[in-house]
């Protein structure tokens, strides 16, 4: 774990970002909680993408699909025969691994390989001694196999009868929920062709090796848009989304030289093209993928139609063809994106000889907004800043603090982001105005009372 990993574990769980699932019981591994700030960041990192996804543009429409789905679904879109990863045991601690991670740290590639060549991997590594448990040091490792990241339930059927036959699944990814649904939405809102389908929901991955705090966890939070198009638009529609989601993280602040875009050259059989847009995480080395935009050509569609029996294709009045659409879809992680503003807004300065620690989140993410803060309890402050604080908390998410110095007033405004904090003071009382603090270049400027609001807005909105 990098130094820069463990002070932001540190200032999620002292502040109130994120807490391990179930802490009292001595945690739930790669399962996480969202305090009060992490819940206010996560919305509004998640309002943010559904603004420019949906809200700004005429051609995607929103859904809210179901986390279960008939079981066919699965067997439909090959998760049930082929989404799994590659796991080895370590017979001596009885810990598992991603067999595929075990060879990355040989420098061997094995992304989308079959179990064949991992094994065929491992054997050379195992005969030349290489091979060994990366907790227990064992040479006594398993042969890979095949490890179902589906999460089961018996929903509907009693906890006793609960078999393959009336397996119900957790869905792994929510664009299943699209697709079942494209033909009601194509029924009911008739939109033409280009049109996207965006959906923000819980997945859930039975993970082997869940790690890296919350970059890879068990259950997620998913931001997909599926794309509907003609197929001779596969290629213009794929550099146009690229185009637009690469402006959409330059414009909440994430630096050009910390983003990149990597290419897949072994694609799915039924996909053309497929890029991640890449964040270069500090705080775990390196960069990380943290969306995919891949053409998916009519697989999906294709598949649910066949599976089944209902007609799925389109028909286009202008040029009078019938056809299943062609899909680019748009595949982001809620809680990767969390992490990478977190990640990119950490920052420690020198101030008057003391580190100071600030989120420097851009204002429209910030859990809070604005901190009221008299300079002490006394009630002649508390009358005027109290009704502040109420009238200010009517467009904005603000807060009220008296406790402390107000330097540390300041110091744990700067560790949650709160982009500016709005002081009053004895003078205050006098010339009916408050001393509001920049968190980025912590200057201060005197603004009437009367006027604040209008302030706050034109430098928050």
């Amino acid at each position: 774990m990098t130094n820069s990993m463990e002070k932001i574990i540190s200032l999620c769980k002292r502040r109130g970002f994120v807490f391990p699932s179930s802490e009292i019981y001595g945690g739930f591994a790669a399962v996480y909680d969202y305090g009060h700030y992490g819940t206010l960041l996560k919305q509004n990192i998640r309002d943010a993408w559904w603004r420019h996804m949906v809200q700004l543009r005429d051609d995607v429409v929103g859904l809210d699909s179901a986390i279960f789905m008939h079981p066919t679904t699965w067997i439909a879109s090959g998760h049930v025969g082929s989404f799994d990863d590659p796991q080895v045991d370590c017979r001596s601690c009885k810990n598992r691994f991603r067999a595929d991670q075990l060879l990355e740290e040989f420098d061997i590639s094995a992304d989308k390989e079959t179990l064949e060549f991992i094994n065929e991997q491992l054997n050379v590594l195992r005969d030349a001694g290489k091979l060994k448990c990366a907790v227990c040091g064992s040479k006594d490792l398993t042969d890979a196999k095949r490890f179902s990241l589906m999460v089961k339930s018996n929903l509907g059927s009693p906890t006793d009868a609960f078999s393959e036959e009336n397996v119900v699944y957790l869905r792994p990814e929510t664009c299943g929920g699209i697709y079942l649904e494209y033909k009601n939405i194509l029924d009911s809102l008739h939109p033409k062709l280009p049109f996207g389908i965006a959906q923000v929901g819980k997945a859930f991955r039975n993970e082997i090796v869940a790690r890296q705090f919350i970059f890879r966890t068990r259950e997620f939070e998913q931001m997909e848009m599926q794309y509907f198009l003609h197929p001779k638009q596969t290629k213009e529609m794929v550099d146009m989304w690229k185009e637009a989601r690469y402006a959409w993280y330059r414009e909440y602040g994430i630096a050009q030289e910390d983003l990149r875009w990597y290419k897949h050259e072994k694609l799915a059989h039924y996909a053309s093209e497929a890029y991640d847009v890449e964040y270069g995480f500090e705080s775990l080395g390196g960069f990380k993928e943290v969306e995919g935009i891949h053409a998916r050509g009519d697989w999906d569609l294709s598949q649910h139609a066949q599976f089944s029996g209902v007609d799925l294709t389109y028909y286009d009045d202008a040029t009078k063809e019938r056809f299943i659409p062609h899909i680019v879809e748009t595949s982001a992680g809620l809680n990767r994106f969390f992490f990478m503003f977190i990640d990119s807004a950490y920052k420690e300065e020198e101030v008057d000889g003391e580190t100071r620690t600030v989120l420097a989140l851009d204002t429209r993410l910030a859990p809070i907004k604005v901190a009221v803060l008299p300079l002490s309890k006394k009630q002649e402050l508390s009358a005027v800043a109290r009704p502040l604080y109420e009238e200010l908390r009517g467009e904005f998410f603000t807060e009220y603090d008296e406790t402390q110095s107000i330097g540390k007033r300041y110091r744990r405004q700067d560790e949650i982001g709160t982009p500016y904090c709005v002081t009053v003071d004895f003078d205050s009382l006098e010339d009916r105005a408050v001393t509001v603090r920049d968190r980025d270049t912590m200057q201060q400027e005197r603004v009437a009372i009367q006027d604040i609001k209008s302030y706050l807005k034109e430098k928050l909105i």
